[in-house]
């Protein structure tokens, strides 16, 4: 049950930003195995100005057209695992039209007692979702 705030500068059509936002859902529920309706996704669009995503020191610029992805999850998932979401949010958002240098993910990880569906309770904890798999062991 991944969160995802993905971030973008104004000017994409409403059919680009809904491309974006399913592009990365599905690199998702294909590395993840998680079911196609675990969907949770805020998508903002900022003014020009307002992302602010320079070189790290590998040689490239980013474009205005830069996609800013946080994707909260469980954890336990392994290092080649979050390589292969990785990769998949890449390839996938190629096909929607956005150029690798302009993908830029960040990772946070919990555990079931950081989660509350509603109702003010942590779900996971109360044994009303079970915990998801992992999928493979930590690396």
């Amino acid at each position: 049950m991944p969160l995802v705030r993905i971030d973008l500068n104004r000017g994409r059509s409403n059919a680009a930003v809904t491309a974006i936002a399913d592009a990365i859902h599905e690199a998702i529920v294909e590395v993840y195995g998680i079911p196609l309706r675990d969907r949770f996704q805020i998508v903002t669009q900022h003014d020009a100005g307002a992302i602010i995503a320079q070189d790290a020191g590998l040689g490239f610029e980013r474009s205005e057209g830069v996609v800013m992805i946080q994707i909260f999850t469980q954890r336990g998932r392994s290092v080649a695992t979050k390589q292969a979401l990785y990769s998949g949010i890449n390839a996938r958002l190629g096909l929607a039209g956005v150029s690798g240098e302009d993908v830029f993910i960040g990772y946070v990880e919990s555990g079931p007692e950081d989660w509350s569906f509603g109702f003010g309770t942590a779900q996971y904890i109360t044994g009303e979702i079970a915990v998801p798999a992992s999928g493979s062991p930590v690396e």
